[in-house]
């Protein structure tokens, strides 16, 4: 925001130098970007943030001026405004589109001279960046960067009908704007129009068949409310920003808009001479009175650390331009709490905590020691916190690096579907990264393209996982947020089960009920994909991708994914684990190479394992999986794996172990027709 100190004097008192000035600036929170001199006026740059709307005008600066200053702040007075016409109808307003558009209000000035603007208007507005045009258009202009509210003039008549109508546009509408550019609207765009067809694209620029012009005689001045959202959606989407634009995105004060109106009209009546016809023609609803906010005067001393005098909060907020209920000049020093209502043009004041801020700021930062204790209490970490520690340490462990990915993917990500859900992806209108529409419905997508970008840089096995939100859409509902842990490691589906099952030991521990069942998908390669599940809940997938995904990404290597749901896993947390006991005697291993059908499964074989071990089976490793169809069959395939047996509390004897085999192998033939190799 650039401020003319020349111009900022209309309105407060300066009693300190502009570099002053600027400094005090900077310590309230608006930053000072330079300070330069333009012909005769010295201009300040300020860095206004997206939440103080009110400051992209000079009275908001004003305002902090004459706080921070002690001063009193002065507002222009209306010299011109009395109407000497009556309406009569002349001007009607329809608001069809008050989603956008909450409020619309128009005034008209006949009889106006359109020509070149006072010496002192056109410094002020060469001051901030703006080119003179004429005296109307420049008055429109500086009342903007006066106040921040923007306005239109019309010339009225080329208003066909007699009518303003505020609605939305047409799907594929064509409007040319002054800029002399034709621009393709949408539905979602406000459309400000006449009887017969649009005069301006509502909050962001007028049209060029209704800009006034040096044959204007009679205007029509437009002062009204929009939608921030609205606005930014339209500009971003046109690639069509401007000043007013701005100041729409960031919400100029909602009661101001007729003083706005009415400053503009006198101004106009003073410069360009006509007269005003009526009162005001209004479409749409007056905004909401703001609700009090409790102001506990002992927070003031919690939050900063230091007792600040009640009056001097009641100065404060007061100059600011807040309200007490009830208004008391002087506010008893005993009181424990005020009724504070913010003021309009303060949309960003909500709570407590944000008027303490104010007081903090203008009362000074620097009135804080840098060693003042403040009490804070440290929250309990969240089961979701704790399982995702034990979950990253293992991931760390087995040098998985994590990443992040935007939410919003493109439509060939998402072409590869979701392990989760079969329904379609839920789609943004306007796309928030170029060419990504979707909420994504899984992580594995995202982080293939992750890996590939790894590939480009020559790192070409890159294993990364990601914890974020999914998007799973539900018919008639809100679509079910799902934390997600997603991971993508080298083709190796043993490692990638190997990982998973680490993890679900670090969050859940040793006593966790695992089920491993066959899953087909797209995504992965046939008879890879397997469904975890969890003490009987689907807790996540692991397969290996499809080449064809593999192919379509530009992978150079094979893919292994898994998917969890960080929600089901922290069901099962076991906050605190305790440390399994450790057998002082050595264990005794048994090799065992069986021969099963090609359809046997090695989590079947572990379980048939488990099942007759014994209480003394320590644990079952896969080794190798051997075919031979000459030997064995077609349909037939070799396992090799190790049983080990251990007691903690004496050495096994060979015989007894021996018993133990005995029975897994009876077993296993039993149940899976296994046959031992000799």
């Amino acid at each position: 925001m650039l401020v003319c100190w020349d111009w900022l004097n209309d309105y407060v008192k300066l009693t300190v130098d502009p570099d002053e000035m600027a400094l005090k600036f900077a310590m309230s929170g608006l930053n000072h970007e330079s300070t330069e001199r333009v012909g005769s006026d010295v201009v300040i740059d300020l860095e206004v943030t997206s939440n103080r709307g009110d400051c992209l005008g000079h009275i908001g600066v004003a305002r902090e001026a004459a706080v921070l200053l002690g001063e009193k702040l002065k507002l222009p007075e209306f010299r011109h405004i009395t109407a000497k016409l009556p309406t009569n109808g002349q001007i009607e307003v329809e608001n069809h589109f008050l989603d956008a558009c909450p409020e619309y209000t128009a005034r008209i000035i006949r009889g106006v001279r359109v020509g070149p603007s006072p010496e002192w208007l056109v410094r002020r507005l060469n001051a901030v960046g703006i080119n003179s045009v004429n005296n109307v258009v420049d008055i429109t202009n500086y009342v903007m960067m006066e106040c921040g509210q923007p306005l239109h003039a019309f010339d009225l008549k080329h208003v066909r009908g007699g009518k303003i109508v505020v609605r939305p546009a047409a799907d594929k509408e064509k409007f040319e704007a002054i800029d002399h550019k034709t621009y393709e609207l949408d539905p979602q765009m406000v459309v400000i129009a006449d009887a017969q067809r649009a005069l301006a694209l509502g909050g962001v620029m007028g049209g060029v068949e209704s800009e006034v012009s040096e044959s204007t005689v009679d205007l029509l001045i437009e002062a009204a409310r929009f939608s921030p959202l609205a606005i930014r959606r339209a500009a971003r989407k046109l690639k069509l920003h401007s000043p007013s634009s701005y100041r729409f995105e960031r919400v100029p004060d909602p009661a101001g808009l007729d003083w706005a109106s009415m400053r503009c009209c006198d101004l106009i009546l003073e410069l360009a001479g006509g007269e005003l016809v009526g009162d005001v023609v209004r479409g749409g609803i007056e905004p909401a009175e703001r609700e009090p906010i409790e102001f506990r005067v002992s927070q003031v001393a919690r939050i900063l650390g230091i007792q600040v005098p009640l009056s001097r909060i009641a100065d404060i907020l007061s100059a600011l331009g807040c309200h007490l209920v009830p208004t008391e000049e002087s506010p008893d020093e005993n009181v424990e709490a005020l009724q504070i209502i913010p003021p309009t043009w303060r949309m960003d004041i909500q709570r407590e905590c944000d008027l303490i801020e104010e007081v903090a700021r203008m009362y000074g930062y620097e009135q804080i020691p840098e060693d003042v204790a403040v009490p804070i209490g440290v929250a309990s970490p969240r089961a979701k916190d704790i399982a995702l520690t034990h979950a990253r340490t293992a991931l760390s462990a087995y040098g998985v690096d994590e990443a992040m990915t935007p939410s919003v993917v493109s439509q060939a990500l998402e072409s590869w579907g979701s392990l989760w859900t079969d329904n379609p992806p839920l789609t943004v209108d306007t796309a928030l990264l170029e060419g990504a529409r979707s909420l994504r419905r899984s992580l594995i997508p995202s982080l293939l393209a992750a890996r590939y970008n790894n590939q480009t840089q020559s790192i070409r096995n890159a294993e990364l996982y990601e914890v974020a939100t999914i998007y799973l859409p539900r018919p008639g509902k809100l679509p079910a947020e799902q934390s997600t842990l997603g991971m993508v490691t080298q083709g190796d589906i043993r490692r990638v089960k190997g990982v998973v099952e680490q993890i679900i030991f670090e969050v859940v521990g040793s006593g966790a009920q695992l089920s491993w069942k066959l899953h087909e998908h797209t995504m992965l390669e046939p008879g890879s994909g397997l469904k975890i599940e969890l003490n009987g809940e689907l807790l996540g997938f692991v397969g290996v991708i499809a080449a064809s995904v593999q192919k379509n990404l530009s992978l150079d290597l094979p893919v292994a994914a898994a998917e969890l749901s960080v929600d089901r896993l922290t069901e099962h947390l076991r906050p605190v684990r305790r440390a399994e006991p450790v057998s002082l005697f050595p264990a005794i291993s048994r090799d065992l190479n069986f021969v099963v059908d090609e359809s046997t499964h090695w989590a079947d074989l572990e379980a048939a394992c488990i099942e007759s071990g014994g209480q003394q089976l320590n644990r079952v490793e896969y080794r190798e999986t051997y075919r031979d169809p000459s030997k064995d069959g077609s349909d037939k395939k070799r396992v090799l794996l190790t049983v080990f047996f251990q007691s903690l509390e004496r050495t096994l004897t060979g015989d007894e172990v021996d018993v133990a085999v005995n029975s897994i192998i009876e077993n296993c033939t039993q149940k899976l027709s296994a046959k031992l190799l000799a």
